[in-house]
């Protein structure tokens, strides 16, 4: 018998959703996040899949855990869940997370204005600014980033062939900048993003290797990050990031972000130090910058930063029974 129940608050950074799970926690083995992930994926995979899919969730859900640290010097610990799996990092997760947890009084910063957390990728740092009960924004610290592949031809059926990017910023992400077979995120729809997208990651998937250097759990390209015109005020670009089964991302997306500015650095066109704004679908914005150079094995990165905002929109408590024919979720694709 599977069943439980699980207090929630919704919210969302940028315009997606985040579901941070306040209860309902299953006691995770590991040394690290990246051992519990795996370990949450063996066993407990269904708590993601009734909390993220219909009829409780949809197609866009996004959700987290906050556990206790793993390590010495962190705050806590983040556990990311959403239709896509159980991810390595999320930052638009992150930003909603954090955010909601410390306006619940669930989390409260050891220095206040500043956050270390455990996620599954590795360890990352965070600075916030809070005005009475409110967080006004939360800057992530992010893990390494890089360029994986760059300049690869991929012969898309139906559509032709386009020269993509792989690069890491926490997930891997296609990048897809505007050329001959795609004319730029402003002149497609979302239906054209929906249709072109799984086809597009299918085949970078078989024919480019992407496995992280330092963690070979976090391996295959998950994302597709389409670029285009930007729609809002000081945005320096726009994007539209896939993911999931059917799942364009509202936000302009953490990791992808980061993936973005580890792409641009190592074709030369941003330095160390330089700052992005990357512009979403709808036009939220985020500000990435480059912190730093990075090595991840053999490849030269960047440590990137990701700000951003969140907002909470509501508490429901859920639950999950398994008499239910449909306990564990679907989706109707």
């Amino acid at each position: 018998m599977l069943k439980g129940t699980f207090f929630c608050i919704d919210g969302h950074t940028g315009g997606n959703p985040v579901r941070l799970v306040t209860s309902g926690h299953p006691h995770l083995l590991g040394n690290n996040m990246s051992e519990k992930r795996q370990h949450f994926l063996r066993e407990y995979d269904w708590i993601r899949k009734g909390l993220m899919f219909e009829p409780r969730g949809h197609d866009m859900m996004s959700g987290a855990f906050l556990y206790p640290p793993c390590s010495d010097n962190a705050d806590a610990s983040i556990l990311f869940i959403e239709t896509s799996g159980c991810l390595p990092m999320c930052g638009h997760g992150t930003i909603g997370t954090v955010t909601s947890a410390i306006e619940s009084g669930l989390l409260t910063a050891k220095t206040p204005g500043k956050l270390i957390i455990d996620v599954p990728a590795g360890q990352i740092k965070i600075d916030y600014q809070k005005t009475d009960e409110k967080v006004d924004w939360v800057k992530i610290y992010n893990v390494a980033a890089y360029l994986a592949h760059r300049d690869q031809i991929l012969d898309i059926p139906g559509l032709g062939t386009l020269k993509v990017d792989v690069s890491y910023g926490g997930n891997y992400y296609v990048i897809v900048d505007p050329q001959e077979n795609f004319p730029g995120l402003r002149h497609w729809s979302a239906a054209d993003i929906l249709r072109w997208s799984p086809i597009v990651r299918a085949v970078a998937q078989e024919q480019l290797s992407c496995i992280h250097p330092n963690d070979p759990t976090v391996s295959g390209v998950t994302h597709v990050l389409w670029t285009g015109d930007t729609i809002s005020s000081g945005s320096d670009g726009a994007n539209a990031v896939f993911y999931g089964d059917k799942a364009i991302d509202r936000s302009p997306c953490g990791t992808g972000t980061s993936a973005r500015l580890a792409q641009l650095y190592a074709k030369g066109q941003l330095q160390i130090g330089e700052e992005y704004t990357h512009e979403s679908i709808i036009g939220s914005q985020f500000v990435g910058k480059i912190e730093s150079a990075a090595q991840v094995g053999e490849y030269q990165g960047i440590m990137p930063s990701i700000k951003g905002w969140a907002r909470m929109t509501g508490n429901n408590t859920i639950t999950i029974d398994d008499s239910d024919p449909y306990a564990f979720g679907f989706q109707v694709v």
